[in-house]
């Protein structure tokens, strides 16, 4: 089973204005797709603290590191800022794919400035926050994260990818 771990970026959810729904669907749905979850932390829309918990989860080994919430366009949103320093690839294939998946339902989709890549043998990926979003990044997730991770992991290509 490969591991997983949920980071909300969100001011209001770490003062208390409102729950943490994204979160809580992202946490869920991944248990879903078969991932342990092995944690779930609430940062606010800060730099360093994002990159600070994505880091930690890189140092524990974790297969899959989620965020969600800060890649909109609002001054506080700094997800992407956060993470970038700490892709040593970028597959903007994934971030474009989340982002089509969704804007039929929702055309400000496309307004989602979040990233996906790897770092060793991690694959982070940022979501909108908001459980519409996640629910949509979970889909491409399903899709695309166990072939990433396997090639991560060293595993050739199959004959039929």
């Amino acid at each position: 089973m490969r591991s997983a771990i949920v980071i909300t970026a969100s001011n209001r959810a770490t003062a208390g204005v409102y729950k943490d729904l994204s979160g809580a669907a992202l946490k869920d749905g991944l248990k879903k797709l078969g991932y342990q979850v092995l944690g779930h932390k609430l940062v606010q829309d800060d730099v360093d603290q994002i990159a600070t918990t994505i880091k930690g989860a890189l140092a524990d080994g974790i297969d899959l590191i989620v965020t969600t919430g800060g890649t909109g366009i609002s001054p506080t949103d700094v997800t992407p800022e956060a993470t970038k320093p700490l892709l040593q690839k970028e597959l903007p294939g994934f971030a474009e794919a989340m982002r089509a998946y969704s804007r039929e339902k929702v055309p400000t989709a496309d307004l989602s400035r979040g990233l996906a890549g790897v770092n060793g043998k991690s694959l982070i990926i940022n979501l909108p926050g908001s459980p519409g979003a996640v629910k949509d990044g979970l889909v491409i997730i399903e899709r695309l994260a166990e072939h990433i991770l396997d090639q991560l992991a060293g595993n050739d290509h199959s004959a039929s990818n």
